[in-house]
């Protein structure tokens, strides 16, 4: 298992309270050994004016995947982890219902993190591949 803690699935969607998470309605559905699982509506919250589901909705949920992957392999009283860079490919439009995104460990360092995200509309067929870089630092 990559991860340090292993919260409950309650307990992370609890902390999405009053937070741009919510506010999107992202939801976390499941934690594996080496994986974190959310989904996101298509809906008026997530959607450009032609109606496809916004790039930058995406990448939020890219960026929350990986982030709080990213914060569960660490002890938290000694170190925090922060976004350096994020990119994403976005393959296929997705007009309505629910896309799922999975974050997996490309890379586990002790100074960077490497995360990768597919995001899946659905019909499990891929929509946006999105890889996040992570900078461990350590608390002072």
């Amino acid at each position: 298992m990559v991860f340090l803690s292993s919260p409950s699935l309650d307990q992370l969607n609890q902390s999405r309270n009053e937070t741009m998470i919510q506010h999107l309605g992202i939801e976390f559905t499941a934690i594996g050994e080496d994986y974190l699982e959310a989904t996101m509506p298509v809906d008026a919250r997530t959607k450009q004016p032609t109606g496809l589901l916004h790039g930058g909705a995406s990448v939020a949920l890219a960026e929350t995947l990986g982030s709080l992957a990213a914060s569960l392999t660490l002890d938290l009283s000694k170190q925090a982890c922060v976004g350096l860079e994020i990119n994403a490919n976005h393959v296929r439009a997705v007009r309505e219902g629910k896309v799922k995104g999975i974050a997996k460990p490309v890379h586990i360092g002790k100074s960077t993190q490497i995360w990768e995200i597919k995001i899946y509309d659905g019909s499990e067929k891929l929509c946006c591949i999105s890889r996040i870089t992570m900078a461990i630092l350590e608390k002072k």
